[in-house]
């Protein structure tokens, strides 16, 4: 028998995109814990904050952050050795390139094109919260970025492509959640496909879950058996995630997850 995995954006996915609440999807936490299946957190949220999000799930599993520009392994988690650094009893993979490289061609490229998009790297943690309804706590721990820039443009702006062809002439990369990204030659897909190498050693056959909600989610959706997109808030579905395999729910956030989880499973377990 096959090991199910399942591997879950947060914000408009497995967190409402209002309230970050998950409550709705209790349920099918509840499921995946009673078979032992692994929930592998995949956001572009930063390592501290996905980090509260697993205490509150009490989630003991790997999690990628920032877009995979990072893979956080528990040390001893897996009974095989895996090459990355040891810190504070993680085995971290890093695929992503320094925040600070990262920023550096931001502004670059701001300066050269007269183009002025903000970053999280120039909002106050005030302004980051007003944004995007964190509390200042967890504002905080948004701006604690180690590989990629979350941007925004000014009301009006119609250069918008000229400046990510820019990021892309620079070498970069760029991706679009709620907020344009930028980063380095990393994403979702690459570090959920690194981690399924991990589990397929442990467990041999391995089937897996995927849900998102958005464009940044297509390379995690690319990478899994079931892909699952759920809707924005108002109901419409990101229109550049295009799969031959792709199931679209109709709920938005935890509510869709949920019910989409809870089938995939009896629809396995069957």
């Amino acid at each position: 028998m096959a090991k199910l995995l399942v591997f879950t954006d947060l914000d408009g996915t497995l967190l409402h995109p209002k309230t970050y609440s998950f409550e709705a999807a209790l349920p099918a936490l509840k499921l995946i814990k009673e078979k032992g299946t692994p929930l592998i957190l995949c956001s572009s949220k930063t390592r501290k904050e996905i980090a509260v999000y697993r205490e509150k799930l009490q989630n003991n599993h790997p999690f990628i952050s920032e877009n995979g520009g990072g893979i956080f392994i528990p040390d001893k988690y897996f009974k095989f050795n895996i090459e990355g650094k040891l810190q504070n009893g993680w085995r971290i993979i890093i695929l992503g390139k320094p925040y600070s490289e990262i920023r550096k061609v931001f502004i670059a490229i701001r300066e050269r094109l007269g183009i002025r998009p903000k970053g999280f790297g120039d909002m106050t943690v005030k302004e980051i919260a007003t944004l995007t309804g964190l509390t200042l706590t967890e504002a905080e721990l948004a701006k604690e970025r180690e590989f990629d820039e979350p941007f925004i443009f000014e009301e009006g702006e119609v250069r918008i492509q000229e400046f990510l062809k820019a990021i892309e002439d620079a070498g970069l990369h760029w991706t679009q959640g709620r907020f344009y990204h930028i980063l380095g030659d990393n994403d979702k897909g690459k570090a959920v496909n690194i981690l399924k190498g991990f589990y397929e050693k442990k467990y041999g056959r391995i089937v897996a879950i995927g849900l998102g909600d958005s464009f940044n989610d297509l390379p995690l959706l690319k990478e899994v058996d079931y892909p699952v997109l759920i809707p924005k808030e108002d109901g419409s579905y990101a229109p550049q995630v295009k799969l031959r395999n792709l199931r679209k729910v109709n709920k938005v956030g935890p509510e869709g997850w949920n019910d989409a989880v809870i089938e995939l499973i009896g629809a396995f377990s069957d």
